[in-house]
Formats: C-alpha cells, sequence, structure tokens
C-alpha cells in the first residue's frame, strides 16, 4: 500500500512520477521562490548599492583622477558601506573600488577618485 503523494506547495495529490514533489510547474516556481526569497532580495539590494555607487563614481569621475569632496558623494547618494574590493598600496593607502570605479580618501572631507587600469 503506497501514501498518496501530495504537492509540497499547494497540498493538491500528485500523480504521475513517484519521485514528483509538486502537482503543476507554477506550485514548483512559487515553491522555490518562496524558499529562496530572503537570500535573493538580500543579494540583490547590495547588488543595486554596488551598482548605483559605480555609476556616481563614473559620473563624476569623468577625467580619470578626480578630487571630490565626501559631501557631494553623500548627496548623490553614495554608500561608503558597499564596495567590491580594497587595495593597499606599499605605503599603505586604502584604495577602495566598486568593479573598476575606486577612491581613496586623502583627508576627513576628501577623496580621490581613479579607475583601475588592468595590467596585460
Amino acid at each position: 500500500m503506497t501514501a498518496e503523494k501530495k504537492c509540497l506547495e499547494c497540498g493538491d495529490k500528485i500523480s504521475g512520477r513517484i519521485d514528483k514533489k509538486f502537482c503543476s510547474d507554477q506550485c514548483r516556481i512559487s515553491y522555490n521562490n518562496r524558499l529562496n526569497s530572503d537570500n535573493t532580495n538580500l543579494v540583490r539590494n547590495i547588488n543595486n548599492t554596488l551598482r548605483k555607487n559605480r555609476r556616481i563614481l563614473l559620473e563624476l569621475n569623468t577625467t580619470g583622477k578626480t578630487k571630490v569632496a565626501r559631501q557631494k558623494l553623500l548627496d548623490k547618494g553614495f554608500d561608503f558601506h558597499y564596495f567590491t574590493g580594497i587595495y593597499t598600496t606599499k605605503e599603505g593607502a586604502l584604495y577602495h573600488y566598486c568593479y573598476e570605479q575606486g577612491y581613496l580618501q586623502t583627508d576627513k572631507d576628501w577623496f580621490l577618485l581613479v579607475v583601475r587600469q588592468d595590467k596585460k
């Protein structure tokens, strides 16, 4: 005697293959979206912030090397908590990067904006 299988999403009876878990593709998709929604939203929000930071740096750094005030970055919505990498020079200076766009804090209220040049 076999137990009747029920859909993991809606609870309806499942017919077909013995290893089937969902009654339809819609239930399978809904189940997985619900299961992954918290992680997906977190990653999506972080990626959106990183892209926004990159756009701001790109907009302000038209020459490849520009000095800009902290307040100007903040006014445009720049979030200093999110970046994709850090480069430390031999002298100990810390460059923070959002993809290829970077910044170096030169003093309390000023930043030098740079573009990473890949070595070939």
